[in-house]
């Protein structure tokens, strides 16, 4: 039996990418710490990382600049969680709202906290699919 390894043929693709597509590869290969070529397969293997684009127009920034976070950062943001205050302060207001008997500020001050709640779920999700997307195994939610 013949120990000799087997020896893949590698193709040189020459290509034009948009701009915005090889500035996230680029970032992510500089937060991986790997080569551009790395990256690239990496894509090429599994898709590319996960779309921001789509994503409600205020929380597009902060889903952008997931792409630059080393993966101990990603995961730092993937297990965030609200604090139990903040929730039972969201769920007072929430049942204001179904009483109605939301006072002007506190309809302010629910909004503000829905959208700060969104935005924290939206950043744990792409920041959770960001870090499968570069080959980590992502636990279910409630082990994050």
């Amino acid at each position: 039996m013949s120990n000799t390894a087997t020896v893949q043929s590698a193709r040189t693709v020459t290509m034009q990418l948009p701009e915005n597509l090889y500035l996230r590869l680029q970032q992510t290969a500089q937060a991986t710490r790997q080569s551009l070529e790395a990256t690239v397969l990496r894509a090429l293997q599994v898709g590319s990382p996960p779309a921001w684009e789509t994503a409600p127009a205020e929380f597009q920034a902060d889903l952008a600049a997931l792409d630059r976070l080393d993966d101990a950062a990603l995961w730092r943001t993937a297990r965030t969680r609200a604090t139990p205050a903040l929730m039972d302060r969201y769920q007072a207001l929430l049942d204001k709202n179904a009483d109605q008997t939301l006072s002007a500020e506190d309809r302010q001050e629910l909004t503000q906290l829905r959208t700060n709640l969104d935005r924290q779920m939206l950043l744990k999700v792409h920041a959770a699919a960001l870090l499968q997307w570069r080959g980590h195994q992502i636990p279910p939610a409630d082990k994050l």
